[in-house]
C-alpha cells in the first residue's frame, strides 16, 4: 500500500460518517451564534479546537452564563476520551517524527478514530498506516469546517428557539453504540447515561460532568476485574 492509497482509504472510510457530522456542524454554527458567540469566533473555534462535542458544550455553557472555571473543567473532561484514543493508536505511530505526531493529535477525533482504527490494527501492518489516520482526519476536518461555515451563515436567519440540542446526543449514540463490545463498556455507557438523565436538571450542565466521571469509574473498575 502506497501513501496515496493509504490516504484514500482513510478518506473513504470516513465519508459515510459525514452524513451525520455535517448536520451536526451546521447545528453547532447555529447554536454558537444563538449563544452569543461572534461568527468569527465560532469559525475560529472549529479550526483551532476542532472537537465538535467540546464546541457544542462550550456554546451551550456560554449561552447559559456558566462560570469560566466550570466551563473549562466540563470541556476538558469531555475531551479526556481523546487520551484513550491516543493510547490505542500509539503503538502504530510510535516511530513517527514529532511533526507527524502533532498533526495526527490535532486531527484525532471520534469519527476519524472510528473510521481509521480497524485499518490501523489490521495485519500485516502497512508502513504508511499513519496516512490512513491522516486521510480520515483530513476528510473530517474539511467537512467540519464547511458545515460550520454553513451553520454560521444560517444562524442569523433562524429563530432562536429551535431547540437543536438533540443533535449532540444523537451523534454520540451513533458513534458509541457500535463500539460497545464488552460488559465493561456496556456498564460504563449505561451508568453514565442513567446519571446524565437523573441529573439533567442541574445548572450549567454539571450533570454531564458528573455522568462522565461515573462512566469512567464504572468502566475502569469492571475492566480491572475482568483482567
Amino acid at each position: 500500500m502506497s501513501r496515496r492509497q493509504a490516504f484514500a482509504l482513510g478518506v473513504r472510510a470516513l465519508l459515510p460518517m459525514l452524513l451525520g457530522v455535517a448536520p451536526f456542524g451546521v447545528i453547532y454554527g447555529v447554536v454558537a451564534l444563538q449563544s452569543g458567540i461572534p461568527p468569527l469566533a465560532a469559525m475560529a473555534m472549529s479550526s483551532v479546537v476542532f472537537a465538535g462535542s467540546a464546541q457544542f458544550l462550550l456554546a451551550q455553557l456560554v449561552g447559559a452564563g456558566a462560570p469560566l472555571l466550570l466551563t473549562a473543567g466540563a470541556v476538558g473532561l469531555v475531551n479526556l476520551r481523546h487520551a484513550l484514543y491516543s493510547a490505542s493508536v500509539a503503538p502504530v505511530l510510535a516511530r513517527l517524527p514529532q511533526r507527524w505526531n502533532l498533526l495526527l493529535a490535532y486531527l484525532l477525533t471520534d469519527e476519524a478514530y472510528a473510521a481509521a482504527i480497524p485499518h490501523l490494527l489490521a495485519e500485516p501492518r502497512s508502513p504508511f498506516a499513519h496516512w490512513i489516520l491522516f486521510g480520515s482526519g483530513f476528510a473530517l476536518w474539511a467537512g467540519w469546517q464547511l458545515s460550520t461555515l454553513i451553520g454560521v451563515a444560517l444562524g442569523a436567519q433562524l429563530p432562536a428557539d429551535l431547540g437543536l440540542d438533540f443533535a449532540l446526543p444523537l451523534t454520540f449514540i451513533a458513534i458509541v453504540v457500535p463500539m460497545i463490545v464488552d460488559r465493561a463498556g456496556l456498564a460504563a455507557a449505561l451508568g453514565a447515561g442513567v446519571v446524565a438523565v437523573l441529573l439533567a436538571g442541574l445548572p450549567y450542565k454539571t450533570g454531564l460532568f458528573i455522568a462522565a466521571l461515573v462512566g469512567l469509574v464504572v468502566g475502569a473498575v469492571l475492566s480491572r476485574r475482568a483482567a
